[in-house]
């Protein structure tokens, strides 16, 4: 896959901390995920993924996390650099940077992985210097840089995940580079850019604007600062206004602002069909597990998500929150986390991993199975409405160890009162 610019999104901008209780969580799901989809399919890959910015607002939402917010981005990045970490001899993966300082760390954390593993940590430096500037500098399309996030492999492949902030219109926007196919920093470099279409900016790296590029390196040799003043406002008076070339359309991910989950935000049809999977594959292939006392169809059906996750093609992620009905939000929204689902879900996974390095790929072989059973099924599969899910699992929430910011799910007779802040 060569690098290019893919699509764009309009994140929200929010702040607050992740609770320890999910990062914890987040950061053992990450790693598990990581490692099913590199034994699958290569750490290439894996790469692949996370430069691609639907798969990446998923990633966070069946992590549990705010499932439309700018925070998916701090937190899973986060997440993986701490769930990598103790793989990283394993995997080949190591994850650099991070939000704020742990940002202005990376060219440093490259040297020093460089010199352990063998690649060229000070190239590698140079590159997450430059991915930076170019975001800062030569995209000047509002958005300030707060986050950077860099992800390398031991054959020094790289993605950089990083995001910017417009405080005043509280948004943010997520920018994506994957080091496959990259042949120049400043010409097309993107892989993808999430955020609000804000209309024309300014984009020194557009392919249209090499004649730019050499033409201001030319004026600052040739005529200096003072010259070229005379010379813009000379432009300025006697140039006619012409149109800007078309620009081509990409995809655009808007993500509201509002909080709830709606059934507009969700495929439907691709949601029934990871309930009919559950429901067709679960008995049949998680039949030991379904006997475990406490264990039942609805670890099955956030396993059929986290399947997708794993397996699924890129189109299918065109509608990020479905993923949050695996896990809930911890907001609330559409439902407080389950955390005895969430903790079966990463002991299902964690197992099946670990059999699978040993040789033993029928449980991982399982879970693949729930995602090809989803997209057989969606074209016929029905089920109950999105509110009517929504329903039942604040319904069963207590009894599912339902967690948000707020605390405990209460039981659904507790007073009414004493709920109602929770909401």
């Amino acid at each position: 896959m060569t690098a290019r610019r893919s699509g764009s999104a309009d994140l929200p901008l929010h702040g607050g901390r992740v609770p320890r209780w999910l990062g914890e969580r987040m950061t053992r799901l990450g790693a598990v995920v990581a490692q099913a989809i590199v034994l699958e399919y290569g750490r290439d890959e894996f790469l692949r993924r996370l430069a691609h910015p639907f798969w990446f607002q998923s990633f966070g939402a069946v992590m549990g996390m705010d499932w439309h917010s700018s925070g998916i981005t701090t937190s899973v990045i986060g997440a993986l650099k701490r769930g990598l970490e103790p793989l990283s001899g394993e995997l080949g993966l190591h994850v650099c940077g991070g939000r704020g300082a742990h940002s202005r760390k990376t060219p440093h954390e490259l040297v020093a992985i460089g010199e352990r593993v063998g690649f060229d940590g000070e190239a590698l430096a140079t590159a997450s210097r430059l991915v930076a500037k170019v975001d800062s500098a030569a995209v000047q399309d509002g958005f300030d840089l707060y986050l950077h996030g860099f992800v390398v492999a031991d054959d020094g492949r790289w993605v950089v995940v990083q995001q910017g902030m417009n405080g005043d219109r509280r948004q943010a926007r997520r920018y994506h580079w994957l080091s496959e196919g990259l042949r120049s920093f400043v010409e097309a470099p993107h892989n993808a850019i999430d955020g609000e279409d804000q209309g024309v900016i300014v984009n020194l790296t557009d392919a249209r604007a090499e004649g730019s590029r050499r033409g201001q390196v030319d004026l600052l040799t040739d005529l200096g600062p003072d010259r070229i003043a005379r010379e813009a406002a000379r432009i300025e008076a006697a140039a006619a206004p012409r149109p800007l070339p078309s620009q081509p359309l990409l995809p655009h991910l808007v993500m509201p602002a509002r909080h709830d989950v709606r059934a507009e935000d969700i495929v439907v049809r691709r949601l029934h069909g990871n309930l009919a999977a559950a429901a067709d594959r679960g008995p049949k292939d998680f039949a030991a597990l379904l006997l475990v006392p406490g264990v039942g169809a609805r670890t099955v059906r956030a396993l059929a998500q986290v399947a997708e996750v794993v397996h699924g093609a890129p189109y299918r992620f065109s509608d990020p929150a479905r993923f949050s009905l695996a896990h809930g939000g911890k907001d609330r929204h559409p439902f407080p986390v389950p955390l005895k689902v969430y903790d079966r879900t990463i002991a299902v996974m964690k197992s099946a991993v670990i059999n699978a390095k040993l040789g033993a790929t029928e449980e991982l072989a399982a879970i693949r199975r729930l995602d090809d059973e989803a997209r057989r099924l969606e074209r016929a599969a029905r089920g109950p409405s999105v509110e009517a899910l929504f329903a039942a699992e604040r319904s069963a929430s207590h009894a599912l160890g339902g967690m948000s910011v707020f605390g405990p799910e209460p039981r659904p007779d507790a007073d009414e009162g004493c709920a109602r802040h929770r909401r």
